[in-house]
């Protein structure tokens, strides 16, 4: 029998249900799983080339990185990183092959989920709190997409700066006193930070400046409605969450693990049963 061998590497991730989506996904389509989790936290010893370089001598499948990780995937990933996320400079799945190849199912997952919910339809003019990790992965995907304006801001403005000239084309970093001027005449907002999770309550945006928008997404999936996405639904909002970005990411991972094309529809289905309770 088929066997995925898996893990996954980052700093205080003793609650993820990353493996128990690809648990699920694994069973119905009769492929053992086995799957470890490797928390950095407190490790002052930890490598992460030398901890890749020992699961592949493990003959493990591939693993999975996330926070802080992910740059030293795509470092680590070199010439191997698929060419559409080589921009990003971050990966957060790495499979082992032969040969080698790197992976950003953060990036596909958001194009997949904004497909899934909103077709063909572009994000148009979008304003996005946060340019931390996961804000890379969506500025790129809201460029695939066909976004014609990104206005990204941060408590850290260089960030913003930064990443928006990475990212180019339609993406301009702007200041915190900016955002509600970008908010009023956006089709879209994103929040791309830690605010609304259960340890950082809150939100990134100023409810008033709520309702004009067509459609929200909040990266937080922990709860899923946040008081972000609550404020853009009452005002009428088309709202994505985390756990649909969540979902997709699982399902492009398992997909990139074994090769496997699987029918969303119904693994979705089977993942809906892991969305945290409010």
């Amino acid at each position: 029998m088929e066997t995925l061998t898996a893990g996954l590497i980052g700093s205080h991730i003793q609650k993820t249900r990353l493996p128990r989506a690809l648990r699920l996904l694994c069973d119905a389509a009769g492929i053992q799983f086995k799957f470890e989790l490797i928390d950095t936290d407190g490790m002052a010893d930890f490598h992460f080339d030398a901890t890749v370089e020992d699961l592949k001598a493990r003959n493990w499948s591939g693993v999975t990185v996330t926070h802080p990780y992910k740059t030293y995937a795509a470092r680590y990933a070199g010439e191997n990183l698929l060419p559409e996320i080589a921009r990003l400079g971050a990966s957060n799945t790495l499979i082992f092959g032969p040969p080698l190849s790197g992976h950003n199912t953060d990036f596909t997952g958001f194009i997949s989920a904004w497909r899934a919910r909103m077709g063909n339809v572009s994000p148009g003019k979008v304003a996005m709190a946060g340019a931390g990790g996961v804000a890379r992965a969506l500025a790129f995907a809201l460029v695939e997409l066909g976004a014609t304006n990104i206005s990204i801001w941060d408590v850290e403005p260089g960030k913003a700066e930064q990443l928006a000239g990475e990212c180019g084309g339609p993406a301009r970093g702007i200041s915190p006193e900016q955002a509600n001027t970008a908010v009023n005449t956006a089709d879209g907002v994103i929040n791309a930070t830690a605010l609304g999770m259960e340890h950082a309550p809150g939100m990134a945006f100023d409810a008033d400046h709520i309702g004009p928008q067509s459609w929200a997404f909040d990266a937080v999936y922990t709860p899923t409605n946040t008081a972000f996405l609550k404020t853009c639904h009452a005002a009428g909002l088309e709202c994505l969450t985390g756990f649909d970005l969540f979902c997709h990411m699982a399902i492009g991972s398992f997909e990139a693990y074994t090769g496997h094309e699987v029918d969303k529809p119904s693994a979705l289905r089977k993942l809906a049963g892991l969305q945290p309770e409010d």
